[in-house]
């Protein structure tokens, strides 16, 4: 395990963002229906940075991974989370989502929110491990429905997505 560390995103990281999340896709193109050249720009990291929610992971001073998110009233939905594939499975995903979780939970909210793929082990496994549960009663949070719809419409198939939520104490 190598050392790393966390802290909250500032604007200029937004830059290097796009790199990250195209890095890990192309890392797992072909289990997921994704296309990797469909990131995110900079102004939209950028957007996602100023709402105060998002973190940055280092190793050394090469930056290794982020996790974006965004507040919708009590709950704090994470948009992106990727670590560069030379630095996975070093605990650093983990970090960035448990960090996360001490963010919402310090400024008042009461629930992290995401949409995964149900079946890949990094995916929704991963997320369970970490305390998320898959959200089945979708007519009851129709902010995640129509996360998961638009999803869909981009063209990702809707048998192997899911939403999920981590309540804070």
């Amino acid at each position: 395990m190598s050392n790393w560390s966390l802290r909250l995103a500032r604007p200029a990281d937004a830059a290097a963002m796009p790199q990250i999340e195209r890095a890990a896709a192309v890392a797992f193109a072909g289990e997921a229906a994704i296309d990797p050249s469909r990131t995110r720009s900079p102004d939209d990291y950028a957007r996602l940075i100023r709402k105060g929610h998002s973190l940055v992971a280092h190793v050394g001073e090469a930056m290794a991974g982020f996790l974006v998110a965004e507040p919708f009233r009590r709950e704090l939905h994470i948009w992106e989370m990727d670590v560069l594939p030379a630095y996975q499975r070093r605990g650093i995903g983990a970090g960035l989502v448990r960090a996360a979780m001490i963010d919402a939970r310090n400024t008042g909210f009461n629930a992290l929110t995401l949409t995964t793929f149900r079946d890949l082990a990094w995916n929704a496994p991963f997320y369970a491990r970490l305390g998320f549960a898959e959200v089945t009663a979708l007519d009851a949070h129709l902010r995640l429905a129509g996360e998961l719809a638009n999803e869909v419409d981009d063209g990702l198939p809707a048998d192997r997505r899911c939403a999920m939520i981590c309540f804070l104490d």
